[in-house]
């Protein structure tokens, strides 16, 4: 499985870490940013640049991206066309995430888990897979017609 892995400045340490778990388990990393830390950096850099490196691997790649709140990057990789981005504090609501909505890009909040957590939350989420029950796939097919209402 492939992932595309950014984080700015509040959760690069966390990133860091999280790229030679990936590695050592592997998954196919390519890590898109930072490359060091810079407090004055943007999350949206990052971001961007994970979304577009999943969009263009199409299926079968995921995103996990890193901030301090997990809120910016969330809101970043929701703007993009068939991104189902999901912020994720915890084990459960991460399998959730994947088996209800099909999340294809994991976020983050580096200022609220831990490097263990965080670890516990990416098995629970890559484990998972969309279970494709028809109350699920109507609503995935309700936010796409959203899509393609609003991203003209």
């Amino acid at each position: 499985m492939k992932i595309f892995l950014g984080a700015d400045h509040r959760g690069f340490e966390l990133k860091e870490k999280l790229k030679r778990f990936l590695a050592s388990h592997g998954y196919e990393v390519e890590d898109v940013g930072a490359a060091s830390y810079e407090s004055t950096d943007d999350y949206p850099d990052f971001g961007r640049a994970a979304i577009e490196g999943l969009r263009a691997e199409g299926g079968g790649a995921f995103a996990i991206l890193i901030c301090g709140s997990g809120h910016g990057m969330d809101i970043l990789a929701n703007k993009h066309r068939g991104i189902r981005a999901a912020l994720c504090f915890n084990a459960s609501i991460a399998k959730q995430s994947r088996e209800h909505e099909d999340a294809n890009a994991l976020i983050l909040p580096s200022d609220w888990v831990t490097e263990e957590q965080a670890i516990e939350i990416i098995r629970a989420w890559s484990d998972a897979e969309f279970r494709g029950e028809a109350r699920h796939v109507r609503r995935l097919k309700k936010i796409e017609e959203i899509e393609e209402e609003n991203f003209k």
